[in-house]
C-alpha cells in the first residue's frame, strides 16, 4: 500500500507594505494564521522592499534587530503533523554569516531549533527541507538561544513553525530576509 504524502498545510506570502515597516499580524495574508515575534530583538523585525531591482520581493528583514529574534506562525484551529514526510519551503536571502534555522513549537510547549539550513547567498533562492532529515536542539524562546540536543522529538503535533538566524541584525550587510514560507504536513485538530 502506498504511503500518503502530506498536502499543503499553509503558505504565507505576506502583504506588500512600505519598506522598514515593523512587522505585525496585519502583514499576514492568510486569516487562518497567527504570527508571533520572539526574543530581545523582536520589536525591530521589519517588513522591507526595494524599488530596484524591479522584481525585489516584500520580505521579513532582521537588519535592525538589536538582539536575537524569531518569527513563528501557527494555524488558529489546528496543529500539524510533520513526522510523516513533512516539508518546509521558503524563499530567502542572507548576508554577513547569517544562516536561517527552522524553529518549531510542539503541542507540549517544547521549542526546537534546527541545525543551520540556509546560509549566506548573493541572491534570492528557494529551499525545501525534509523535516525527517533535520537534527534539533532545544530553544530558549525568550532569549532565542539554542540549548541542548534533542533526539527523537515528537513532531506529530506541531503548534508553531518559524525561523531565526540566532543573531542580532547588522543592517543590510549582515541580516536575514524571508520572502515567503510554505509548510506541508497532515492537519491535526486541537
Amino acid at each position: 500500500m502506498a504511503q500518503q504524502r502530506p498536502g499543503l498545510f499553509f503558505r504565507e506570502d505576506f502583504k506588500e507594505t512600505p519598506a522598514e515597516t515593523p512587522v505585525t499580524q496585519e502583514h499576514l495574508t492568510n486569516n487562518d494564521l497567527v504570527m508571533t515575534l520572539y526574543g530581545p530583538g523582536k520589536d525591530s523585525i521589519r517588513k522591507s522592499h526595494h524599488d530596484k531591482p524591479a522584481d525585489d520581493p516584500y520580505y521579513i528583514w532582521s537588519g535592525v534587530c538589536q538582539g536575537n529574534w524569531a518569527v513563528a506562525i501557527k494555524h488558529r484551529t489546528k496543529y500539524v503533523d510533520l513526522s510523516r514526510q513533512g516539508k518546509i519551503s521558503w524563499r530567502s536571502k542572507q548576508s554577513g554569516y547569517r544562516q536561517l534555522h527552522v524553529i518549531l513549537k510542539l503541542a507540549d510547549g517544547t521549542w526546537l531549533v534546527s541545525q543551520p539550513l540556509d546560509p549566506e547567498s548573493g541572491d534570492w533562492r528557494v529551499r525545501e527541507f525534509n523535516i525527517s532529515d533535520m537534527k534539533w536542539m532545544g530553544l530558549n524562546i525568550e532569549s532565542v538561544i539554542e540549548t541542548k540536543p534533542v533526539v527523537n522529538a515528537d513532531l506529530t503535533k506541531v503548534e508553531e513553525i518559524g525561523w531565526t538566524d540566532l543573531m542580532r541584525g547588522g543592517r543590510s550587510p549582515a541580516s536575514s530576509r524571508l520572502d515567503w514560507i510554505e509548510v506541508s504536513g497532515f492537519p491535526v485538530g486541537k
